[in-house]
């Protein structure tokens, strides 16, 4: 098939496939997890105003 007759040739552009419809799933699935975690958000608007205060003090 497609000139190819090695077995080893098959295999490797199968697991070539088959790994790229993984790393797609994967990355489907956790697209948007821990983006917006509410403490990460509390967290970074913390450090924002203490260094806003620290701007102003000097």
């Amino acid at each position: 098939m497609f000139g190819i007759s090695d077995v080893g040739i098959w295999l490797a552009y199968l697991l070539c496939v088959i790994s790229a419809l993984i790393c797609l799933g994967y990355g489907i699935i956790n697209w948007n997890k821990g983006e917006n975690d509410e403490a990460e958000l509390a967290k970074d608007a913390k450090w924002a105003k203490e260094d806003l205060e620290i701007e102003e003090s000097i």
